[in-house]
């Protein structure tokens, strides 16, 4: 793989500061400034944890041993980004027209719809171009360098409305993640693709026209003038992104890049079969009126796995007043297609939009998990925010909606937390938008942890799949229990199987989806579908595992076993997995065969 260069004298110090560090138990962050003081480098700077981890990566697996298996667990820079067992990898798609008008939208030229330039991950993509090779290869290397494992990945790209891009662009982008990942470690493309995006900024400013580059200060001068003002909008987001970006890409026959066949898409992903580096999930994000059968199939023959859709509201007169652009009928209609074709559902729901209130968010809330048409497995809350550059802004100033005060948004998150059940995960509670963008509403990034904190104050602790991951814990194999939670959907019996610790900890879960009516997907007739099977704590590398930690303990396995079992029992005649490109392999190794778009195994 790839490490941050050290010289001989340099790398020699390092690791005799992790020699003592490996003897050091436990590790303190107060020992670890002191030993920085007493390895210096060679020039009298010290070292960073990056340059640390590159030294102990550099050793023999013999050395790495005598350090100990913990070592680099104890070094590594934000342990919690794979401690959910995976390593996420986030990009984004460049900016395009966007079939929604929706009023509490940013208006974000230098990003894809509903994006902006200052949050984390917009940054990244926009130093890179927005080019899906170049942010997937680049924050694979920035996870490794901070001490992190890249084995098992999941891509997730957001942006906009995915399924409005052009098809050969879509298939271009997955094809592209992909090459990244096959190529991590072993070949480097990166300096190839940028010379694509330097012979189009010279063309762009041979024809005086503005280019995008990849300094995020560079484009906010370049493109100021441009940008739209909430208050008064002279100019729309698909007017000001097709002018500046669309129409030159075309002129300069640019377009023609980002395109690729699905022949191609399919090469990489059977290299992706048996990488190094392999996707364990593949994300998309979507509107409900743009799911049909045709788009359920498209988005699982690109190796799609589980699909983020903005529902935002169950209230049809909040989608009016808010010109979502759909009704809750749409929304209905598309999670039962999406679920009868195995995918993961992961919704969006904001609170605080205009024309609803504290008691209506609340029932709403509370009709995503009481209603059998809704039940999402994933769940982002985004409270709305005012930002300079959405429609909202003419309401706000009209006096026509207000943001929540600290108490009532407190009161509607808390009621969140207990509503939700133990087969969702609450990925997200409040967006992580730059306090600087917000004109008005709160700027706490850390209310979930307040409204959790507040919770626990009057004796309740949230039963949601996220707080309940065993994360690093060490986990017994024979003190841990199955336990199997039933719900109905309006389309099927799901069964949620869970190996669970004595102390409640989440260590593994299957989801299990039995139809109760005949689907649309012809492979699938007659099948038992099996949306996903997760096992949590830090990831371990393929094909190791590691005392005490829960991944490759065999969980997996045992999950199922028990699917085929309730399967079997339940009149089905096979069982069939929406499984990832990289984990194909693994199932094909209990049992499952190859079918166009899913695995199966005959019971």
């Amino acid at each position: 793989m790839i490490y941050t260069k050290l010289s001989n004298q340099d790398a020699a110090q390092g690791l005799a500061m992790l020699k003592v560090l490996a003897v050091e138990q436990p590790f303190k962050k107060r020992r670890y400034f002191q030993l920085l003081k007493q390895f210096p480098k060679a020039d009298g700077s010290f070292f960073t944890k990056n340059q640390l981890v590159s030294v102990y990566r550099g050793l023999t697996e013999k050395k790495r041993a005598d350090l100990g298996s913990d070592l680099l667990d104890r070094i590594k820079m934000k342990p919690m980004r794979t401690m959910s067992g995976v390593a996420p990898v986030t990009v984004l798609t460049k900016p395009f027209p966007c079939p929604g008008k929706c009023i509490f939208c940013p208006n974000d030229i230098r990003m894809p719809k509903s994006y902006l330039a200052d949050e984390p991950g917009a940054q990244r993509a926009e130093r890179n171009y927005f080019d899906p090779y170049l942010q997937t290869y680049n924050r694979l290397q920035a996870l490794q360098n901070i001490g992190h494992d890249v084995d098992k990945v999941e891509i997730i790209v957001l942006g906009g409305t995915w399924s409005y891009y052009p098809e050969a662009y879509q298939i271009w982008f997955i094809e592209e993640c992909f090459r990244a990942l096959n190529d991590f470690g072993k070949r480097d493309e990166r300096s190839q693709v940028l010379i694509r995006y330097d012979e189009m900024r010279a063309a762009l400013k041979k024809n005086k026209t503005i280019s995008m580059s990849n300094d995020p200060m560079e484009n906010k001068k370049a493109f100021q003038q441009h940008q739209i003002n909430g208050v008064k909008i002279d100019k729309t987001y698909n007017h000001t992104v097709s002018e500046l970006y669309v129409a030159p890409e075309i002129t300069g026959g640019f377009h023609l890049y980002q395109q690729a066949e699905w022949s191609e898409l399919k090469a990489q992903q059977d290299l992706n079969e048996s990488a190094n580096v392999r996707c364990v999930g593949l994300v998309i994000e979507t509107r409900p009126d743009n799911i049909s059968k045709a788009e359920v199939l498209r988005i699982r023959r690109l190796g799609c796995t589980k699909t983020q859709i903005g529902l935002q509201s169950l209230q049809d007169s909040v989608l009016e007043k808010n010109k979502r652009g759909h009704d809750v009928a749409s929304s209905r209609r598309a999670i039962k297609l999406l679920r009868q074709a195995g995918f993961k559902i992961h919704a969006h729901w904001m609170a605080n939009l205009y024309g609803s209130s504290v008691e209506a968010d609340k029932k709403d809330y509370q009709l995503l998990f009481s209603d059998p048409d809704f039940r999402p497995d994933e769940l982002k809350v985004y409270p709305c925010s005012l930002i300079g550059t959405a429609e909202l802004m003419q309401y706000h100033k009209e006096g026509k909606w207000q943001t929540y005060t600290y108490e009532e948004l407190l009161s509607v998150l808390e009621h969140a937390f207990e509503v939700t059940p133990e087969y969702c995960r609450l990925t997200r509670v409040i967006r992580d938008i730059p306090s600087t963008d917000i004109v008005e509403g709160n700027k706490l990034t850390n209310f979930r942890q307040i409204a959790e904190q507040s919770l626990a104050k009057k004796g309740f602790t949230s039963r949601d799949i996220r707080a309940r991951e065993v994360r690093d814990l060490v986990v017994n194999p024979g003190q841990v229990s199955l336990r199997c939670y039933d719900y109905q959907t309006s389309s099927s019996t799901e069964k949620f199987l869970e190996f669970v610790t004595e102390d409640d900890k989440l260590v593994a879960f299957l989801r299990l989806s039995l139809p109760t009516e005949p689907g649309f997907v012809t492979e699938l007739e007659n099948t038992a579908i099996i949306r996903e099977v997760h096992v949590y704590g830090k990831l371990a590398q393929l094909g190791k595992s590691a005392l005490g930690k829960s991944q490759h303990a065999g969980f997996g396995t045992r999950l199922l076993q028990e699917a085929e079992v309730l399967s079997r029992a339940a009149g089905f005649d096979s069982l069939a997995v929406i499984s990832a490109i990289g984990t194909r392999e693994y199932y094909r190794k209990r049992g499952f065969e190859d079918g166009d778009l899913y695995q199966k195994k005959v019971l």
